[in-house]
């Protein structure tokens, strides 16, 4: 009889991950349990950056139906994210007032990527099965199971994902 491994990553959860928020403080991705769940490598200084007002105006939304959205800064896209996580957090309240969770800054690329991260790629490569993060503000949507159902590019802004998220509500 022949048996098939499996690589152990394949069968993990979304839930067996956490992360330090931008206070230094270990949040299991447990506690997102039975929620849909937005997770975004951001930055402060990209083009980009205004999605973190399209990822408040989804958050006030779909919150109370079950919508969590959580942002992991991210430097590794020329040097965009390069504040302390008391500087990030204090970019985005004072330009979007954001209340969603900040997570500490991490890598998601390379041998240092956030274990969660390199999760997610592997769960939802990107076009050409690349499991590379190509930019700031790579999204991946997961449902009430802790399984990553999809994953959108930088570009695609957060209004353009409300179908998705509202399938899984």
């Amino acid at each position: 009889m022949n048996l098939i491994m499996t690589n152990s990553q394949s069968n993990q959860k979304f839930y067996e991950f956490s992360a330090n928020d931008h206070s230094g403080n270990k949040i299991s991705m447990e506690q997102y349990k039975d929620k849909v769940v937005l997770v975004v490598n951001t930055a402060s200084a990209c083009g980009l950056t205004p999605q973190y007002e399209g990822l408040q105006n989804l958050y006030n939304e779909y919150k109370d139906q079950g919508l969590e959205i959580l942002a992991f800064p991210c430097n590794q896209f020329k040097q965009q994210e390069k504040g302390s996580d008391e500087e990030i957090k204090s970019f985005c309240d004072l330009n979007f007032n954001i209340a969603f969770k900040l997570f500490s800054k991490i890598e998601v690329n390379g041998d240092n990527a956030h274990s969660m991260y390199k999760y997610l790629k592997k769960a939802a490569p990107g076009i050409m099965g690349s499991e590379a993060i190509k930019w700031n503000f790579t999204k991946f949507l997961i449902n009430r199971n802790g399984e990553v159902v999809k994953r959108f590019a930088p570009i695609t802004k957060p209004s353009a994902i409300v179908s998705n998220i509202q399938k899984l509500l």
